[in-house]
């Protein structure tokens, strides 16, 4: 049967539980400081308290109205970063955090990482959400400058990305940035069923 008779089968006999939340598996990678670990802490509503920067990798469910993201989270440091690529198999998206009120020297790695990212055989063809963390410092730069600096136009072209401006102070703009990449995976996944 198609996937259309099967569901509206299910709706019309079993009044049954809802239909289990479809899980996505992401790889979130930045540098050290980016704040990747705690975004998604507070995410899972854990306390920021016990956050301890990522020194190899940590997975995270993340639950969400609409789907459960498992999040894969890659240590930032120097000696990590090579090795990024041998996490990246198997992932369905990527969240990119930089910190936006970091130095010239960081931005310019963290460029260049996202850069590599954006390039990667097995990452290419992905959703990438890039979140400019830190926000709610002073020297915070704009998603405006974020975008012209990481030459995000011409680098993904064709991609499907995402650029928000986020801080651990607000959530829901937070919540909202992960929405809208749930959606790009949503739309990933019917096309490869009409495929």
């Amino acid at each position: 049967t198609s996937r259309c008779d099967h569901k509206c089968f299910r709706a019309l006999c079993c009044k049954g539980p809802p239909p289990a939340r479809p899980e996505y598996d992401l790889v979130c990678i930045g540098l050290t400081g980016s704040g990747k670990t705690s975004l998604l802490s507070k995410l899972c509503s854990e306390s920021p308290e016990n956050v301890v920067s990522t020194t190899g990798f940590s997975i995270k469910a993340v639950p969400f109205q609409n789907a459960i993201l498992n999040v894969k989270e890659l240590g930032g440091a120097d000696n990590i970063r090579k090795y990024w690529s041998r996490y990246y198999q198997g992932s369905q998206g990527v969240i990119f955090v930089l910190d936006s009120a970091s130095s010239e020297d960081d931005l310019e790695t963290a460029r260049n990482e996202l850069h590599s990212a954006l390039q990667h055989p097995q990452l290419c063809t992905l959703p990438f959400l890039i979140l400019a963390n830190h926000q709610d410092k002073p020297a915070a730069r704009s998603v405006q400058e974020v975008k012209k600096y990481f030459e995000l136009e011409p680098l993904a072209r064709g991609k499907r990305w995402i650029l928000q401006p986020c801080s651990l102070d607000d959530m829901d703009a937070l919540k909202e940035s992960f929405s809208q990449l749930i959606n790009l995976l949503e739309e990933k996944d019917h096309e490869a069923v009409r495929m």
